[in-house]
């Protein structure tokens, strides 16, 4: 399927699929979009601790470089787990603007390994901070009470509706750990019914530029008898 580069409304870079008339990230911001569904409404939420997170899917990289840029801030220690089925390419890659938009030239060589490191294998980034990357669907992810924090940035509902159902939200539901939290720029209601079926808690929250608003979802402990 063909993937061309654009720029988004905020100055950086994300990929479109002319076919699908679909993009990896929204098109009023991809950077403004990442910071705020998965930092100021996902990451946020945690301090002083250690995370583990698991981004659906890893795409170009985008939410895994900006939480190695804030991480410190929260004194985070992060275990970071990518799912992706289909890796972009290396020449696809060098096109993304992220290092300059975000002004993390410092940090290039960071955005390069997190490209170039081996998938299926822990890559250690630094003292606080490890990247996995797994090449499969998403269905096929079978950690259970693995992680504390779910960044849900699949392709959309209108173009990859089986990616939004029940069945997927079960395996995000038992991948969690509890009180474990799931953030995605969607607010479709058959996306909330899908959530809330499956046994999480769901609010709509403010959504990122150009979006009216998003969904978080919490996986509360069942209550004891």
């Amino acid at each position: 399927m063909k993937r061309e580069i654009i720029i988004t409304s905020d100055g950086s870079t994300t990929i479109h699929i002319p076919e699908w008339n679909e993009q990896y990230h929204s098109k009023h911001g991809a950077i403004q979009e990442a910071y705020h569904v998965f930092i100021k409404h996902g990451l946020t939420l945690f301090s002083k601790e250690k995370v583990h997170i698991l981004e659906i899917g890893f795409g170009t990289g985008l939410n895994a470089f900006i939480t190695f840029l804030e991480h410190h801030k929260q004194e985070l220690t992060i275990n970071y787990t990518g799912v992706e089925a289909y890796p972009i390419s290396k020449e696809e890659i060098a096109q993304l603007n992220y290092v300059q938009e975000l002004d993390a030239v410092a940090n290039k060589a960071v955005f390069d390994t997190m490209h170039t490191c081996d998938w299926e294998t822990e890559t250690r980034i630094n003292n606080s901070f490890s990247l996995l990357k797994q090449q499969k669907l998403f269905k096929e992810i079978d950690c259970k009470n693995c992680y504390n924090l779910i960044y849900f940035d699949a392709f959309g509902a209108r173009v990859q509706p089986e990616l939004w159902t029940e069945d997927i939200f079960q395996i995000m539901y038992d991948s969690l750990q509890a009180n474990g939290v799931l953030v995605t720029y969607s607010a479709k209601g058959s996306v909330r019914r899908a959530m809330q079926a499956v046994g999480f808690e769901v609010e709509r929250l403010p959504g990122p530029p150009g979006k009216r608003e998003m969904l978080r979802a919490i996986k509360k402990p069942k209550p004891t008898l």
